[in-house]
């Protein structure tokens, strides 16, 4: 599989979704190989301002509550068919940050959740293998106490598998979705991947493509 011909999924959320990370802006998407990151996405609910929540002045100087964001506990979906090989729900969902009186501190302990590995990265997160050998969908950040899916399960595109959420390495409530060649995290490589259909922000219908940086899309 090149990137020429990606493997499609359908978007795990419904509405409209900040795309951030895109790896249509560059490869590696998320800075890094680590992990089988290099061709992941986060999406993020927002309303038809394109706001995740209300701004106001906790949002501009303190830590704020993950129940205040569109996208706290909206269901998540499966973005593909497969059988499910991880399922982790044991994460708690952390105060949101979008100040930078609170990224900056936060960021700075970015190493801690590394060493910690795929749980201290992924939070709460479902891992379904779309074939006997692979590759593997990561669909990460999840709310803990909602996964409706466990390990063994056969799982369809559009399956509902838990909720939304702020658990692992996440400063806001947001789905992190990606593709990698092994479930082993140690030496997984990133596999591209295009969203089966959306609706960019003019109204056009987009087939098998992955949105840019920033673009408001929305399921379809």
């Amino acid at each position: 599989m090149d990137e020429a011909t990606p493997i499609l999924f359908d978007l795990p959320l419904r509405g409209r979704m900040l795309v951030q990370n895109s790896p249509a802006r560059r490869i590696p998407s998320h800075g890094t190989t680590l992990f089988g990151t290099s061709h992941a996405v986060d999406l993020v609910p927002v309303d038809e301002h394109g706001r995740s929540a209300p701004r106001d002045v906790r949002s501009l100087v303190a830590l704020e509550p993950p129940e205040r964001f569109l996208g706290f506990g909206m269901p998540v979906l499966a973005p593909a068919a497969g059988s499910v090989v991880a399922a982790h729900d044991a994460e708690a969902d952390h105060e949101a940050r979008r100040s930078p009186f609170v990224l900056v501190p936060y960021a700075l302990t970015q190493a801690e959740r590394v060493r910690e590995g795929i749980t201290g990265l992924a939070g709460n997160h479902v891992v379904v293998a779309l074939g006997p050998a692979g590759p593997f969908a990561l669909i990460a950040h999840l709310r803990r106490g909602t996964l409706r899916v466990g390990i063994g399960e056969t799982i369809a595109a559009g399956d509902a598998i838990g909720e939304c959420g702020n658990s692992g390495n996440s400063t806001e409530p947001h789905v992190h979705v990606q593709l990698s060649d092994t479930d082993d995290w140690a030496r997984a490589r990133g596999v591209p991947f295009a969203f089966r259909r959306y609706r960019d922000a003019g109204g056009a219908v987009i087939r098998g493509g992955m949105p840019g940086e920033r673009e408001v899309v929305e399921a379809v």
